[in-house]
């Protein structure tokens, strides 16, 4: 694992080629869609014309399925085909729920950390992102885990933003895909005596930039119905759950137009969000692995980090822990995706539930 003090010196422009090697490295299997990390590589900024847009959109259609309310409408043997191709994804990648005792008997002895994203995983993802809510009755749940277990949420939103949401001091907060964290002001009984205090900005560099192209993508986009561009302080997130796909392409152009004149950022696809970030050796994978060390659990055999997330950004966190051969990922998806979790959960109430069987099993655990 990298130190703090190197990630502390890892905010160096990434090179494009050095970039698309590596999301191109990601396995593919057969049957599935392509990975989220290689549609990633199909966003390329420099350029133009009408084949590059349309590769962008195919990605855009790629990373955002069809709804569950518009299943019944499909052809009866579209819809056996979809649920086939995921009962056999399920066999790889069991639920977290029905397979629980595997869960705990592979931590058995270690200390758990957890890691949540939070939009699509402990909150349902809605049409408009400011409005994206957990419930009580989940925030209580966190609340019950992070009594027994150091928590931290792991999110593309703003620090403040995800705070705001989660309304819970007692966490830890990794805003802007792990750029902007920031742990409890006073120290909780998880942490070991030789954690330190907890607040990293990597790319603090960045933040004039950002801001400036977060004014020029508001002013080209708006005029596109239903988008929104969100700054997320130390990244940006151009949101087109809500524009009729016919104007995907005329999105994609715009955002285009922008990110050309910006050699220094990049750009990657969430569910239904461009998202638009510095280009430097972090993301959510590195925030897990900084995290891990600042709690003082760094070189400990003993410890079993679960991240739990349902977005293509999580997959770096996904393959830390896969790498490591340490604790796991838990993929949330009701469809079949490419990905380095080793189980999955079907919906935000599902993580619920896996919170508190967690709590439980702790409290009956000697």
């Amino acid at each position: 694992m990298v130190s703090v003090a190197e990630m502390r010196k890892q905010n160096v422009i990434v090179p494009e080629e050095f970039a698309i090697t590596r999301v191109m490295a990601a396995p593919s299997r057969p049957g599935l869609a392509v990975s989220c990390k290689k549609m990633f590589s199909q966003l390329d900024i420099g350029g133009g014309g009408t084949g590059r847009i349309g590769a962008w959109v195919d990605s855009m259609r790629a990373s955002s399925p069809t709804r569950v309310k518009a299943v019944p409408a499909l052809a009866p043997s579209l819809t056996a085909s979809r649920d086939q191709e995921y009962d056999g994804w399920v066999e790889q990648h069991p639920s977290a729920l029905s397979n629980f005792g595997d869960v705990v008997a592979a931590s058995k002895e270690k200390r758990v950390v957890l890691f949540l994203d939070y939009d699509g995983t402990l909150s349902p993802i809605v049409d408009d992102p400011d409005r994206a809510f957990m419930s009580d009755s989940m925030r209580e749940a966190v609340r019950d885990a992070a009594r027994h277990f150091p928590t931290a949420i792991v999110s593309g939103r703003c620090r403040d933003k995800v705070f705001s949401f989660v309304q819970l001091r007692e966490l830890y907060y990794a805003g802007s895909h792990g750029m902007d964290i920031r742990g409890p002001v006073k120290a909780t009984k998880h942490t070991k005596a030789k954690a330190k205090a907890v607040s990293f900005q990597p790319a603090s560099e960045f933040l004039p930039m950002i801001d400036e192209v977060y004014k020029a993508l508001v002013e080209r986009t708006k005029s596109i119905q239903g988008s929104k561009v969100e700054n997320n302080t130390f990244s940006l997130s151009v949101h087109f759950r809500c524009v009729e796909e016919k104007k995907w392409s005329s999105l994609a152009e715009q955002v285009r137009s922008v990110l050309k004149d910006y050699p220094k950022l990049r750009l990657t696809l969430g569910r239904k969000v461009l998202e638009i970030r510095p280009s430097i050796k972090w993301d959510k994978g590195k925030a897990l692995e900084f995290l891990l060390e600042s709690l003082g659990f760094a070189h400990c055999s003993n410890v079993f980090p679960i991240y739990i997330g349902d977005d293509c950004t999580d997959e770096d966190a996904f393959e830390v822990l896969r790498d490591r051969e340490q604790g796991l990922g838990i993929l949330v998806s009701r469809c079949a995706k490419e990905t380095n979790a080793s189980y999955s959960l079907r919906e935000p109430a599902e993580v619920k539930e896996f919170l508190r069987r967690l709590v439980e099993w702790k409290k009956q655990t000697p």
